[in-house]
């Protein structure tokens, strides 16, 4: 694994050395910024297993943290990385979905006073527009277009 060295400013390691000490903020941001704030040639550098025994996190998160400080900066090594759009898992769209808002909106089957997620869900899968589909998903649908 190639190990990128971490040399912090002055300033960068009073920032850190403060957001680690005062003030209430994320535990994960705190973890990098001890990582961070260990790592520093200026300072007392520590090995990554030391690190990684001194703050029980794992070695991949200090090889990340060295990574992230050196090829994009301080603040992007600091925050949470944006999960990405996952499409995919995404089972209503387009025609599904209109057709469900229409189905909602129609009057229930016959027995019933109106229409749960179930029932909803259960139509959509008798009338061959999804295999299978949870009552979450109908409700997400749902949550999103009312």
């Amino acid at each position: 694994m190639e190990k990128y060295r971490v040399t912090l400013t002055t300033e960068e390691r009073l920032g850190l050395e403060k957001l680690t000490t005062t003030g209430r903020t994320a535990a994960r941001r705190i973890v990098h910024a001890r990582i961070l704030l260990l790592a520093d040639t200026r300072g007392d550098q520590q090995s990554d297993e030391a690190i990684v025994d001194s703050l029980g996190c794992s070695l991949r998160t200090v090889s990340r943290v060295r990574r992230l400080f050196v090829t994009e900066g301080l603040e992007i090594a600091l925050a949470r990385k944006a999960q990405p759009a996952r499409p995919d898992k995404i089972k209503i769209r387009g025609d599904v979905e209109q057709r469900l808002i229409t189905l909602a909106c129609s009057d229930p089957p016959e027995g019933r006073c109106r229409w749960t997620l179930r029932l909803l869900g259960d139509e959509l899968v008798a009338l061959g527009l999804v295999p299978r589909i949870s009552t979450e998903t109908v409700r997400q649908a749902l949550k999103k277009t009312i």
